[in-house]
């Protein structure tokens, strides 16, 4: 590390780590992840109708991370069907869980100690789940991956990039520890580049934090994902768009977080807020102690995965295809993976579902909901593979494509 870093006072670091323990966890516990958002009251956010929201965000009024509207509890065919889910999905989630875990132990068992451990940043709010998940495995004494480290939650935001706020806190707390970015999966890549884009100013061997991040080579952006489609993360369990179980929930399997909301770095860190009203319903803790036995009783050996140095965006020249096809403009209104898909239903206005496979088990919940709510449904077969689902979003009669 740079030796400014190193000449940091341990008394003044174990400060600034304590003073980050004031954050929150939502509803996991403080062991498994520190979020740093401002939880804001949702009574003083405004709850947008999701046609209103789809409208100021195509006709270039407002940013998606300006507005929110508000969750309510899953129906009890959702939660049914997320249950089917985690049942089908518990063994390829330890599974994958695990061999990430080993993958990491295996690239820095030799560079981390528990004054500088190894920290894990989850991209709120999809990263959380898997993050915890990794957290609690690297912290398995009885593992063959047991490694210091910790693990904090941050905003990113589609064209706004990550909270500059809280990576500095984090920087400020750990500044000789390699930072490795957690999310769930990656659907066409643009969360990737926006990861880029934030640390693109670090991107020298000189600046005194590089270190931190390209602690794998120049501009290797150590993302790491449990599926990548888009082939664009540093470390993935697979690049297959599967039924991951933690991406047919919304808040309700994250921590009861919301979202989050931009705020002006001068301003603080990015906001969210805490469904209260949603504890009963909530699947967070539920999820990560199902899925963390499971991975303790594993019988098969952990593997290490491969990483790659370069982003390879397999599913580019797709998603072009797709936005002549059905003359989109603008990237955004095109949901890939079945999460996404899903998602993009429950929280935006589809125009329309493109199927691999009319009646593959992973679809279930996504088709349910498209007949919930009459949306056209396109069985298009290999032409859209990797993705088994992909959501295009309905363009609305605005003077701009947003």
């Amino acid at each position: 590390m740079n030796k400014d870093n190193a000449d940091i006072s341990p008394v003044d670091q174990a400060t600034k780590i304590a003073q980050l323990a004031r954050y929150g966890s939502g509803s996991y516990l403080a062991s498994d992840v520190i979020v740093l958002l401002d939880i804001v009251n949702k009574e003083a956010i405004a709850d947008v109708p999701v046609s209103q929201k789809e409208a100021l965000i195509q006709n270039g009024q407002r940013h998606y991370s300006d507005m929110l509207t508000l969750e309510s509890a899953p129906t009890a065919m959702h939660e049914q069907l997320y249950a089917q889910a985690l049942t089908q999905g518990t063994q390829r989630t330890a599974t994958d869980i695990a061999n990430l875990a080993y993958s990491l132990h295996d690239i820095f068992y030799q560079s981390i100690t528990n004054k500088n451990p190894l920290v894990l940043i989850s991209l709120v709010r999809a990263g959380l789940p898997v993050g915890v998940l990794l957290q609690r495995a690297l912290a398995d004494t009885n593992s063959a991956y047991n490694l210091p480290s910790v693990h904090y939650g941050i905003s990113i935001i589609r064209d706004r990039g990550l909270d500059p706020v809280a990576l500095k806190m984090l920087l400020e707390a750990y500044p000789n520890s390699p930072i490795v970015f957690v999310d769930g999966w990656t659907g066409k890549g643009a969360i990737y580049q926006e990861l880029a884009s934030s640390l693109a100013s670090f991107n020298h061997p000189t600046d005194m934090n590089f270190a931190n991040f390209f602690h794998q080579g120049l501009s290797v952006v150590p993302l790491l994902t449990l599926a990548d489609p888009a082939g664009v993360a540093w470390l993935a369990a697979s690049t297959d768009d599967w039924l991951i179980p933690s991406g047919l929930l919304n808040s309700t399997v994250s921590g009861l977080i919301s979202r989050s909301l931009y705020t002006e770095p001068q301003y603080g860190l990015h906001r969210s807020i805490f469904y209260d009203n949603l504890v009963e319903v909530d699947q967070s803790l539920a999820f990560i102690d199902h899925i963390d036995m499971a991975r303790q009783q594993l019988t098969v050996l952990p593997v290490a995965l491969a990483t790659f140095g370069q982003p390879r965006y397999q599913t580019a020249a797709l998603i072009d295809e797709l936005a002549i096809k059905y003359d989109i403009s603008n990237r955004n209104r095109i949901k890939p993976t079945i999460a996404e898909a899903t998602r993009a239903i429950l929280r935006r206005d589809p125009e329309c579902v493109l199927l691999a496979t009319a009646d593959h088990p992973d679809t279930l919940l996504l088709r349910h909901l498209c007949a919930q709510r009459d949306i056209n449904i396109e069985v298009l077969g290999v032409k859209i593979l990797p993705y088994q689902a992909i959501t295009l979003i309905k363009q609305r009669n605005t003077t701009a494509d947003n």
